[in-house]
């Protein structure tokens, strides 16, 4: 069984193998992820708000799961996001070990 960061860490990779052949001409390969890197920069931008306002909707509710699976969505475009801009995960976690100091 994989790790917490372990996972993260393989699907940051996923994430990077899909921008890089959503930027290549092998158009047999596609995933929502590369379609969504295809869209550009704003789309993926748009995706994250969209995620963002559902978990503030599902927090306001009781329903643990969905709010547990809009997290993850959130979670998910967010890291998207980061490699749309060039920007890692890691570089977010330094950030706010930064400010824990």
């Amino acid at each position: 069984m994989i790790s917490n960061l372990e996972f993260l860490q393989r699907l940051t990779q996923i994430i990077k193998e899909r921008h890089e052949l959503a930027n290549s001409s092998e158009e047999q390969f596609d995933s929502y992820v590369a379609r969504l890197f295809r869209k550009g920069i704003n789309k993926v931008a748009q995706k994250v708000g969209e995620e963002a306002v559902e978990v503030v909707i599902e927090a306001k509710d009781d329903d643990d799961k969905l709010f547990k699976n809009e997290a993850a969505d959130l979670l998910f475009h967010l890291m998207i996001l980061l490699e749309a801009k060039g920007m890692s995960l890691e570089e977010v976690i330094e950030v706010l070990e930064g400010r824990h100091q």
